[in-house]
């Protein structure tokens, strides 16, 4: 079975984007493996002197969650024209690190601007992550998963990419 990582770039118990994540989980749960990354906040600031070979025990969990997955998934806010510090953070942390080479990483939009979106294509571009994106529009309302699945143009919007992120395994 497929394993696929989630991140969810909001730290908000009540997040909309953790819970397009969530809704992803439930709707291919008997397909793929989809495990969300709940400890992008436990993540120390980066700093060059501690990425060593030996680094701090989360970001080591995290590198390893992040090799280990046969793709990632990503969701997240945009906070003042950018990504969420926390998220940058944890970006940040696997620049030097080769995880997300070649990685197939689909993007899961829910924000109407583009500028976080548009950051965080430059830099997944750059630490060579294979990239996809999939609009999924919430018109400001907050929902959680069990509505987004009622939703009959958001749970088809998200079915539709799930399975196109899913084919791209199979073409291999």
């Amino acid at each position: 079975m497929l394993q696929i990582l989630a991140i969810s770039g909001s730290l908000r118990a009540q997040s909309s984007n953790t819970s397009i994540l969530r809704a992803t989980q439930k709707m291919m749960e008997s397909e793929v493996e989809i495990a969300l990354f709940e400890t992008i906040g436990d993540l120390p600031h980066f700093n060059p002197d501690l990425d060593t070979e030996t680094p701090p025990a989360s970001v080591a969990e995290f590198r390893a969650q992040l090799e280990n997955a046969d793709g990632i998934l990503i969701c997240t806010p945009e906070y003042a024209h950018g990504l969420p510090g926390s998220f940058k953070n944890a970006l940040d942390w696997t620049v030097s690190s080769g995880q997300w080479m070649e990685k197939p990483t689909l993007i899961l939009k829910s924000s109407r601007s583009h500028f976080a979106h548009d950051s965080l294509v430059e830099i997944l571009t750059t630490i060579m992550a294979k990239i996809s994106v999939c609009e999924v529009f919430l018109s400001g309302n907050k929902m959680d998963e069990a509505a987004m699945l009622r939703d009959e143009i958001i749970a088809v919007t998200l079915r539709a990419a799930l399975d196109d992120f899913a084919a791209q395994f199979h073409k291999k």
